[in-house]
């Protein structure tokens, strides 16, 4: 599915550059997004464990680039709507872990089909003092027709971190929304949590619409 597929390059072009979050606090959300993308897509290109569809190496990436710089609570707050100012504190942490989980574990096993795909970035404007931006681009697919993928970052004091993306105008936290309310409606909060815990432990891809 495209959104799927899509959405693992996004992991790669927004993994973070861990060693130096100081100076990437400091970095323009565009200029961030660039410069590591070419490293992420280096290592997927290099790595030939990865290639061959070594899963255990993909997540070890994807965990250890990609999500210091993504917003997971504010992605499950998006994604479950309304129904999140029902959840208690501890509910809404494992949701936001539980979804965690659920990106890493559905996107890792698709990491390797984009060491062929290139990033055109568009032009970029930014306010002054502006703290939400969107960051757009188009995934160059060898032999195919080419995605759009806009990435929506916002500033925080450590930086600038993800919190939703669209692929060709969808949106990645929309398209759980609907499942997760229907969720929400037949199980409650407890419910929903239940579910992903389900298909976290059993690897299955969720969410895809």
């Amino acid at each position: 599915m495209k959104l799927t597929r899509v959405f693992l390059l996004l992991l790669a072009g927004c993994a973070a550059l861990v060693h130096a979050q100081a100076q990437a606090a400091d970095t323009a959300p565009d200029v961030l997004v660039k410069n590591v993308t070419d490293e992420v897509l280096q290592i997927i290109r290099s790595d030939k464990g990865i290639q061959a569809g070594n899963n255990q190496k993909a997540i070890a990436l994807i965990e250890a680039k990609v999500l210091p710089h993504f917003n997971f609570a504010h992605m499950t707050q998006l994604a479950v709507g309304h129904d999140w100012k029902a959840a208690s504190g501890a509910q809404q942490k494992q949701l936001a872990d539980e979804f965690h989980a659920l990106l890493v574990r559905t996107y890792a096993k698709a990491l390797t089909e984009y060491k062929n795909s290139s990033i055109k970035f568009k032009p970029f404007k930014m306010g002054s003092g502006e703290g939400d931006v969107e960051v757009r681009t188009d995934v160059m697919q060898a032999g195919g027709k080419s995605i759009s993928l806009d990435y929506f970052l916002e500033k925080l004091p450590t930086g600038w971190t993800v919190f939703d993306i669209e692929v060709d105008g969808i949106s990645l936290v929309t398209n759980y929304r609907n499942s997760f309310a229907a969720e929400v409606r037949s199980g409650g909060i407890d419910g929903l949590i239940k579910s992903l815990h389900s298909k976290n432990g059993s690897g299955a891809e969720s969410g895809q619409k």
